[in-house]
Protein backbone atom coordinates (compact mmCIF):
# COMPACT_ATOMS: atom_id res chain seq x y z
CA UNK A 1 0.00 0.00 0.00
CA UNK A 2 1.37 3.40 -0.92
CA UNK A 3 2.00 6.05 1.70
CA UNK A 4 -0.86 8.55 1.84
CA UNK A 5 0.10 12.07 0.92
CA UNK A 6 -1.10 13.82 4.08
CA UNK A 7 -1.13 17.59 4.17
CA UNK A 8 -1.72 19.59 7.36
CA UNK A 9 -4.67 21.97 7.20
CA UNK A 10 -6.01 24.63 9.52
CA UNK A 11 -9.41 23.85 11.02
CA UNK A 12 -11.24 26.63 12.85
CA UNK A 13 -11.63 25.80 16.54
CA UNK A 14 -9.36 22.73 16.48
CA UNK A 15 -6.89 22.08 19.31
CA UNK A 16 -4.89 19.34 17.53
CA UNK A 17 -3.40 19.19 14.01
CA UNK A 18 -5.71 18.11 11.19
CA UNK A 19 -4.48 16.43 8.03
CA UNK A 20 -6.16 15.92 4.68
CA UNK A 21 -5.57 13.31 1.99
CA UNK A 22 -7.39 11.63 -0.86
CA UNK A 23 -8.53 8.03 -0.64
CA UNK A 24 -10.11 6.84 -3.88
CA UNK A 25 -12.83 9.39 -4.70
CA UNK A 26 -12.99 10.73 -1.15
CA UNK A 27 -11.34 13.68 0.55
CA UNK A 28 -10.44 12.57 4.07
CA UNK A 29 -9.82 14.86 7.04
CA UNK A 30 -8.04 13.20 9.94
CA UNK A 31 -7.07 14.11 13.49
CA UNK A 32 -5.73 12.24 16.52
CA UNK A 33 -7.00 12.97 20.03
CA UNK A 34 -5.79 9.69 21.53
CA UNK A 35 -3.41 11.51 23.88
CA UNK A 36 -5.93 14.22 24.84
CA UNK A 37 -8.42 14.36 27.65
CA UNK A 38 -11.89 15.88 27.56
CA UNK A 39 -13.08 18.12 26.07
CA UNK A 40 -10.52 17.91 23.22
CA UNK A 41 -11.98 14.86 21.41
CA UNK A 42 -15.45 16.44 21.29
CA UNK A 43 -14.15 19.93 20.41
CA UNK A 44 -12.07 18.61 17.51
CA UNK A 45 -14.75 16.24 16.24
CA UNK A 46 -17.27 19.09 16.11
CA UNK A 47 -14.76 21.35 14.33
CA UNK A 48 -14.02 18.63 11.77
CA UNK A 49 -17.63 17.62 11.22
CA UNK A 50 -18.45 21.18 10.14
CA UNK A 51 -16.34 20.47 7.04
CA UNK A 52 -18.13 17.22 6.11
CA UNK A 53 -20.69 18.76 3.78
CA UNK A 54 -20.89 16.30 0.89
CA UNK A 55 -20.88 12.51 0.34
CA UNK A 56 -17.26 12.47 -0.89
CA UNK A 57 -15.84 13.92 2.34
CA UNK A 58 -15.02 11.83 5.41
CA UNK A 59 -13.71 12.65 8.87
CA UNK A 60 -11.34 10.20 10.58
CA UNK A 61 -10.88 10.50 14.33
CA UNK A 62 -8.23 8.50 16.20
CA UNK A 63 -9.07 8.37 19.89
CA UNK A 64 -8.04 6.42 23.00
CA UNK A 65 -11.57 5.01 23.35
CA UNK A 66 -14.98 5.08 21.72
CA UNK A 67 -16.36 8.59 22.39
CA UNK A 68 -19.80 7.73 23.77
CA UNK A 69 -20.89 11.32 24.39
CA UNK A 70 -19.98 12.36 20.87
CA UNK A 71 -21.75 9.39 19.27
CA UNK A 72 -24.83 10.07 21.42
CA UNK A 73 -24.88 13.65 20.19
CA UNK A 74 -24.30 13.23 16.42
CA UNK A 75 -24.88 9.51 15.81
CA UNK A 76 -28.16 10.11 13.97
CA UNK A 77 -26.60 12.72 11.69
CA UNK A 78 -23.60 10.85 10.27
CA UNK A 79 -22.78 7.32 9.18
CA UNK A 80 -20.03 6.12 11.52
CA UNK A 81 -17.62 3.20 11.13
CA UNK A 82 -15.73 2.18 14.26
CA UNK A 83 -12.52 0.17 14.03
CA UNK A 84 -10.43 -1.11 16.93
CA UNK A 85 -6.74 -0.54 16.16
CA UNK A 86 -4.07 -3.07 17.17
CA UNK A 87 -2.51 -0.64 19.65
CA UNK A 88 -5.81 -0.29 21.54
CA UNK A 89 -6.83 3.05 20.06
CA UNK A 90 -10.12 3.47 18.18
CA UNK A 91 -10.51 4.81 14.64
CA UNK A 92 -13.86 6.38 13.81
CA UNK A 93 -14.80 7.35 10.26
CA UNK A 94 -17.69 9.78 9.95
CA UNK A 95 -19.46 10.06 6.60
CA UNK A 96 -22.02 12.54 5.33
CA UNK A 97 -25.63 11.38 5.59
CA UNK A 98 -27.83 13.29 3.14
CA UNK A 99 -30.75 15.04 4.82
CA UNK A 100 -29.35 14.30 8.29
CA UNK A 101 -25.87 15.84 8.45
CA UNK A 102 -27.28 19.30 7.75
CA UNK A 103 -29.37 19.01 10.93
CA UNK A 104 -26.49 18.17 13.28
CA UNK A 105 -26.00 20.68 16.10
CA UNK A 106 -22.24 21.18 15.94
CA UNK A 107 -22.23 24.15 18.30
CA UNK A 108 -22.48 22.10 21.51
CA UNK A 109 -18.92 20.84 21.79
CA UNK A 110 -18.80 19.77 25.40
CA UNK A 111 -20.11 16.63 27.07
CA UNK A 112 -23.27 17.29 29.08
CA UNK A 113 -22.51 20.85 30.18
Amino acid sequence: MSELNKEEIEVMGATVPFFTYTLGEDQVLEFDTSKCGPPDPMVNAMAGLKLIDSPNKKLVMINHKKPGGLLEKIGENYDTEIEQLEDGRVKLTFSYKSGESEQADLTQNSCHG
